[in-house]
Formats: C-alpha cells, structure tokens, sequence
C-alpha cells in the first residue's frame, strides 16, 4: 500500500488509491508545530483491509518526524490514537 501526501501552507491530506477506489485522512495545518487531523474517509470497497488505519499511522509517524502535534478531531482517527498506546506522544 503506497500512501501519498499533499500538503499546502493550510491543508494536507493522506491518500492511497486501491483497485480504483481511493481513501483519504485530511488535516487543517496550526502553525508549524500542530495539525488537526478532521476527516478519515474510506470507501465500502476497502473497508476491513487496514486502509484507514494505515493512514492514521502514517499521520502518526510523520508527525514524530517532523516534530509536529496531532488534535484529531475526525472520530475515527482519535479512536486509533486512543487505540494505539505507542502513537500518543504526538498527542496535543
């Protein structure tokens, strides 16, 4: 699974395209140092397979890189957050 990601000077978004079906996390951008993360979507087509989480990590990861926070607002990625012990520290 190859997750890509766009980001402007206000928005970014994750995005993977799967078998012509394409899932996305989107993010608002605070200042340099935080991102809210406020919608997590994934189509019937790839659901079950790991896709939306996947996304939610790369976020996660990205963010511990780059030295940047994570206020998930989008119900789905806080509930992995809150799911995952080890990705809390990007918490805001």
């Amino acid at each position: 699974m190859e997750i890509q990601r766009e980001e402007s000077d206000s928005k970014g978004r994750y995005f993977v395209a799967i078998d012509g079906h394409e899932a996305e996390m989107t993010y608002s951008r605070a200042g340099e140092k935080l991102i809210i993360i406020d919608h997590t979507g994934v189509p019937d087509a790839l659901r079950g397979k790991g896709v939306g989480v996947a996304l939610v990590q790369r976020g996660v990861e990205d963010a511990r890189r780059e030295g940047r926070k994570i206020l998930p607002l989008c119900p789905y990625a806080k509930a992995q957050i809150d799911r995952h012990e080890d990705w809390q520290d990007v918490l805001q």
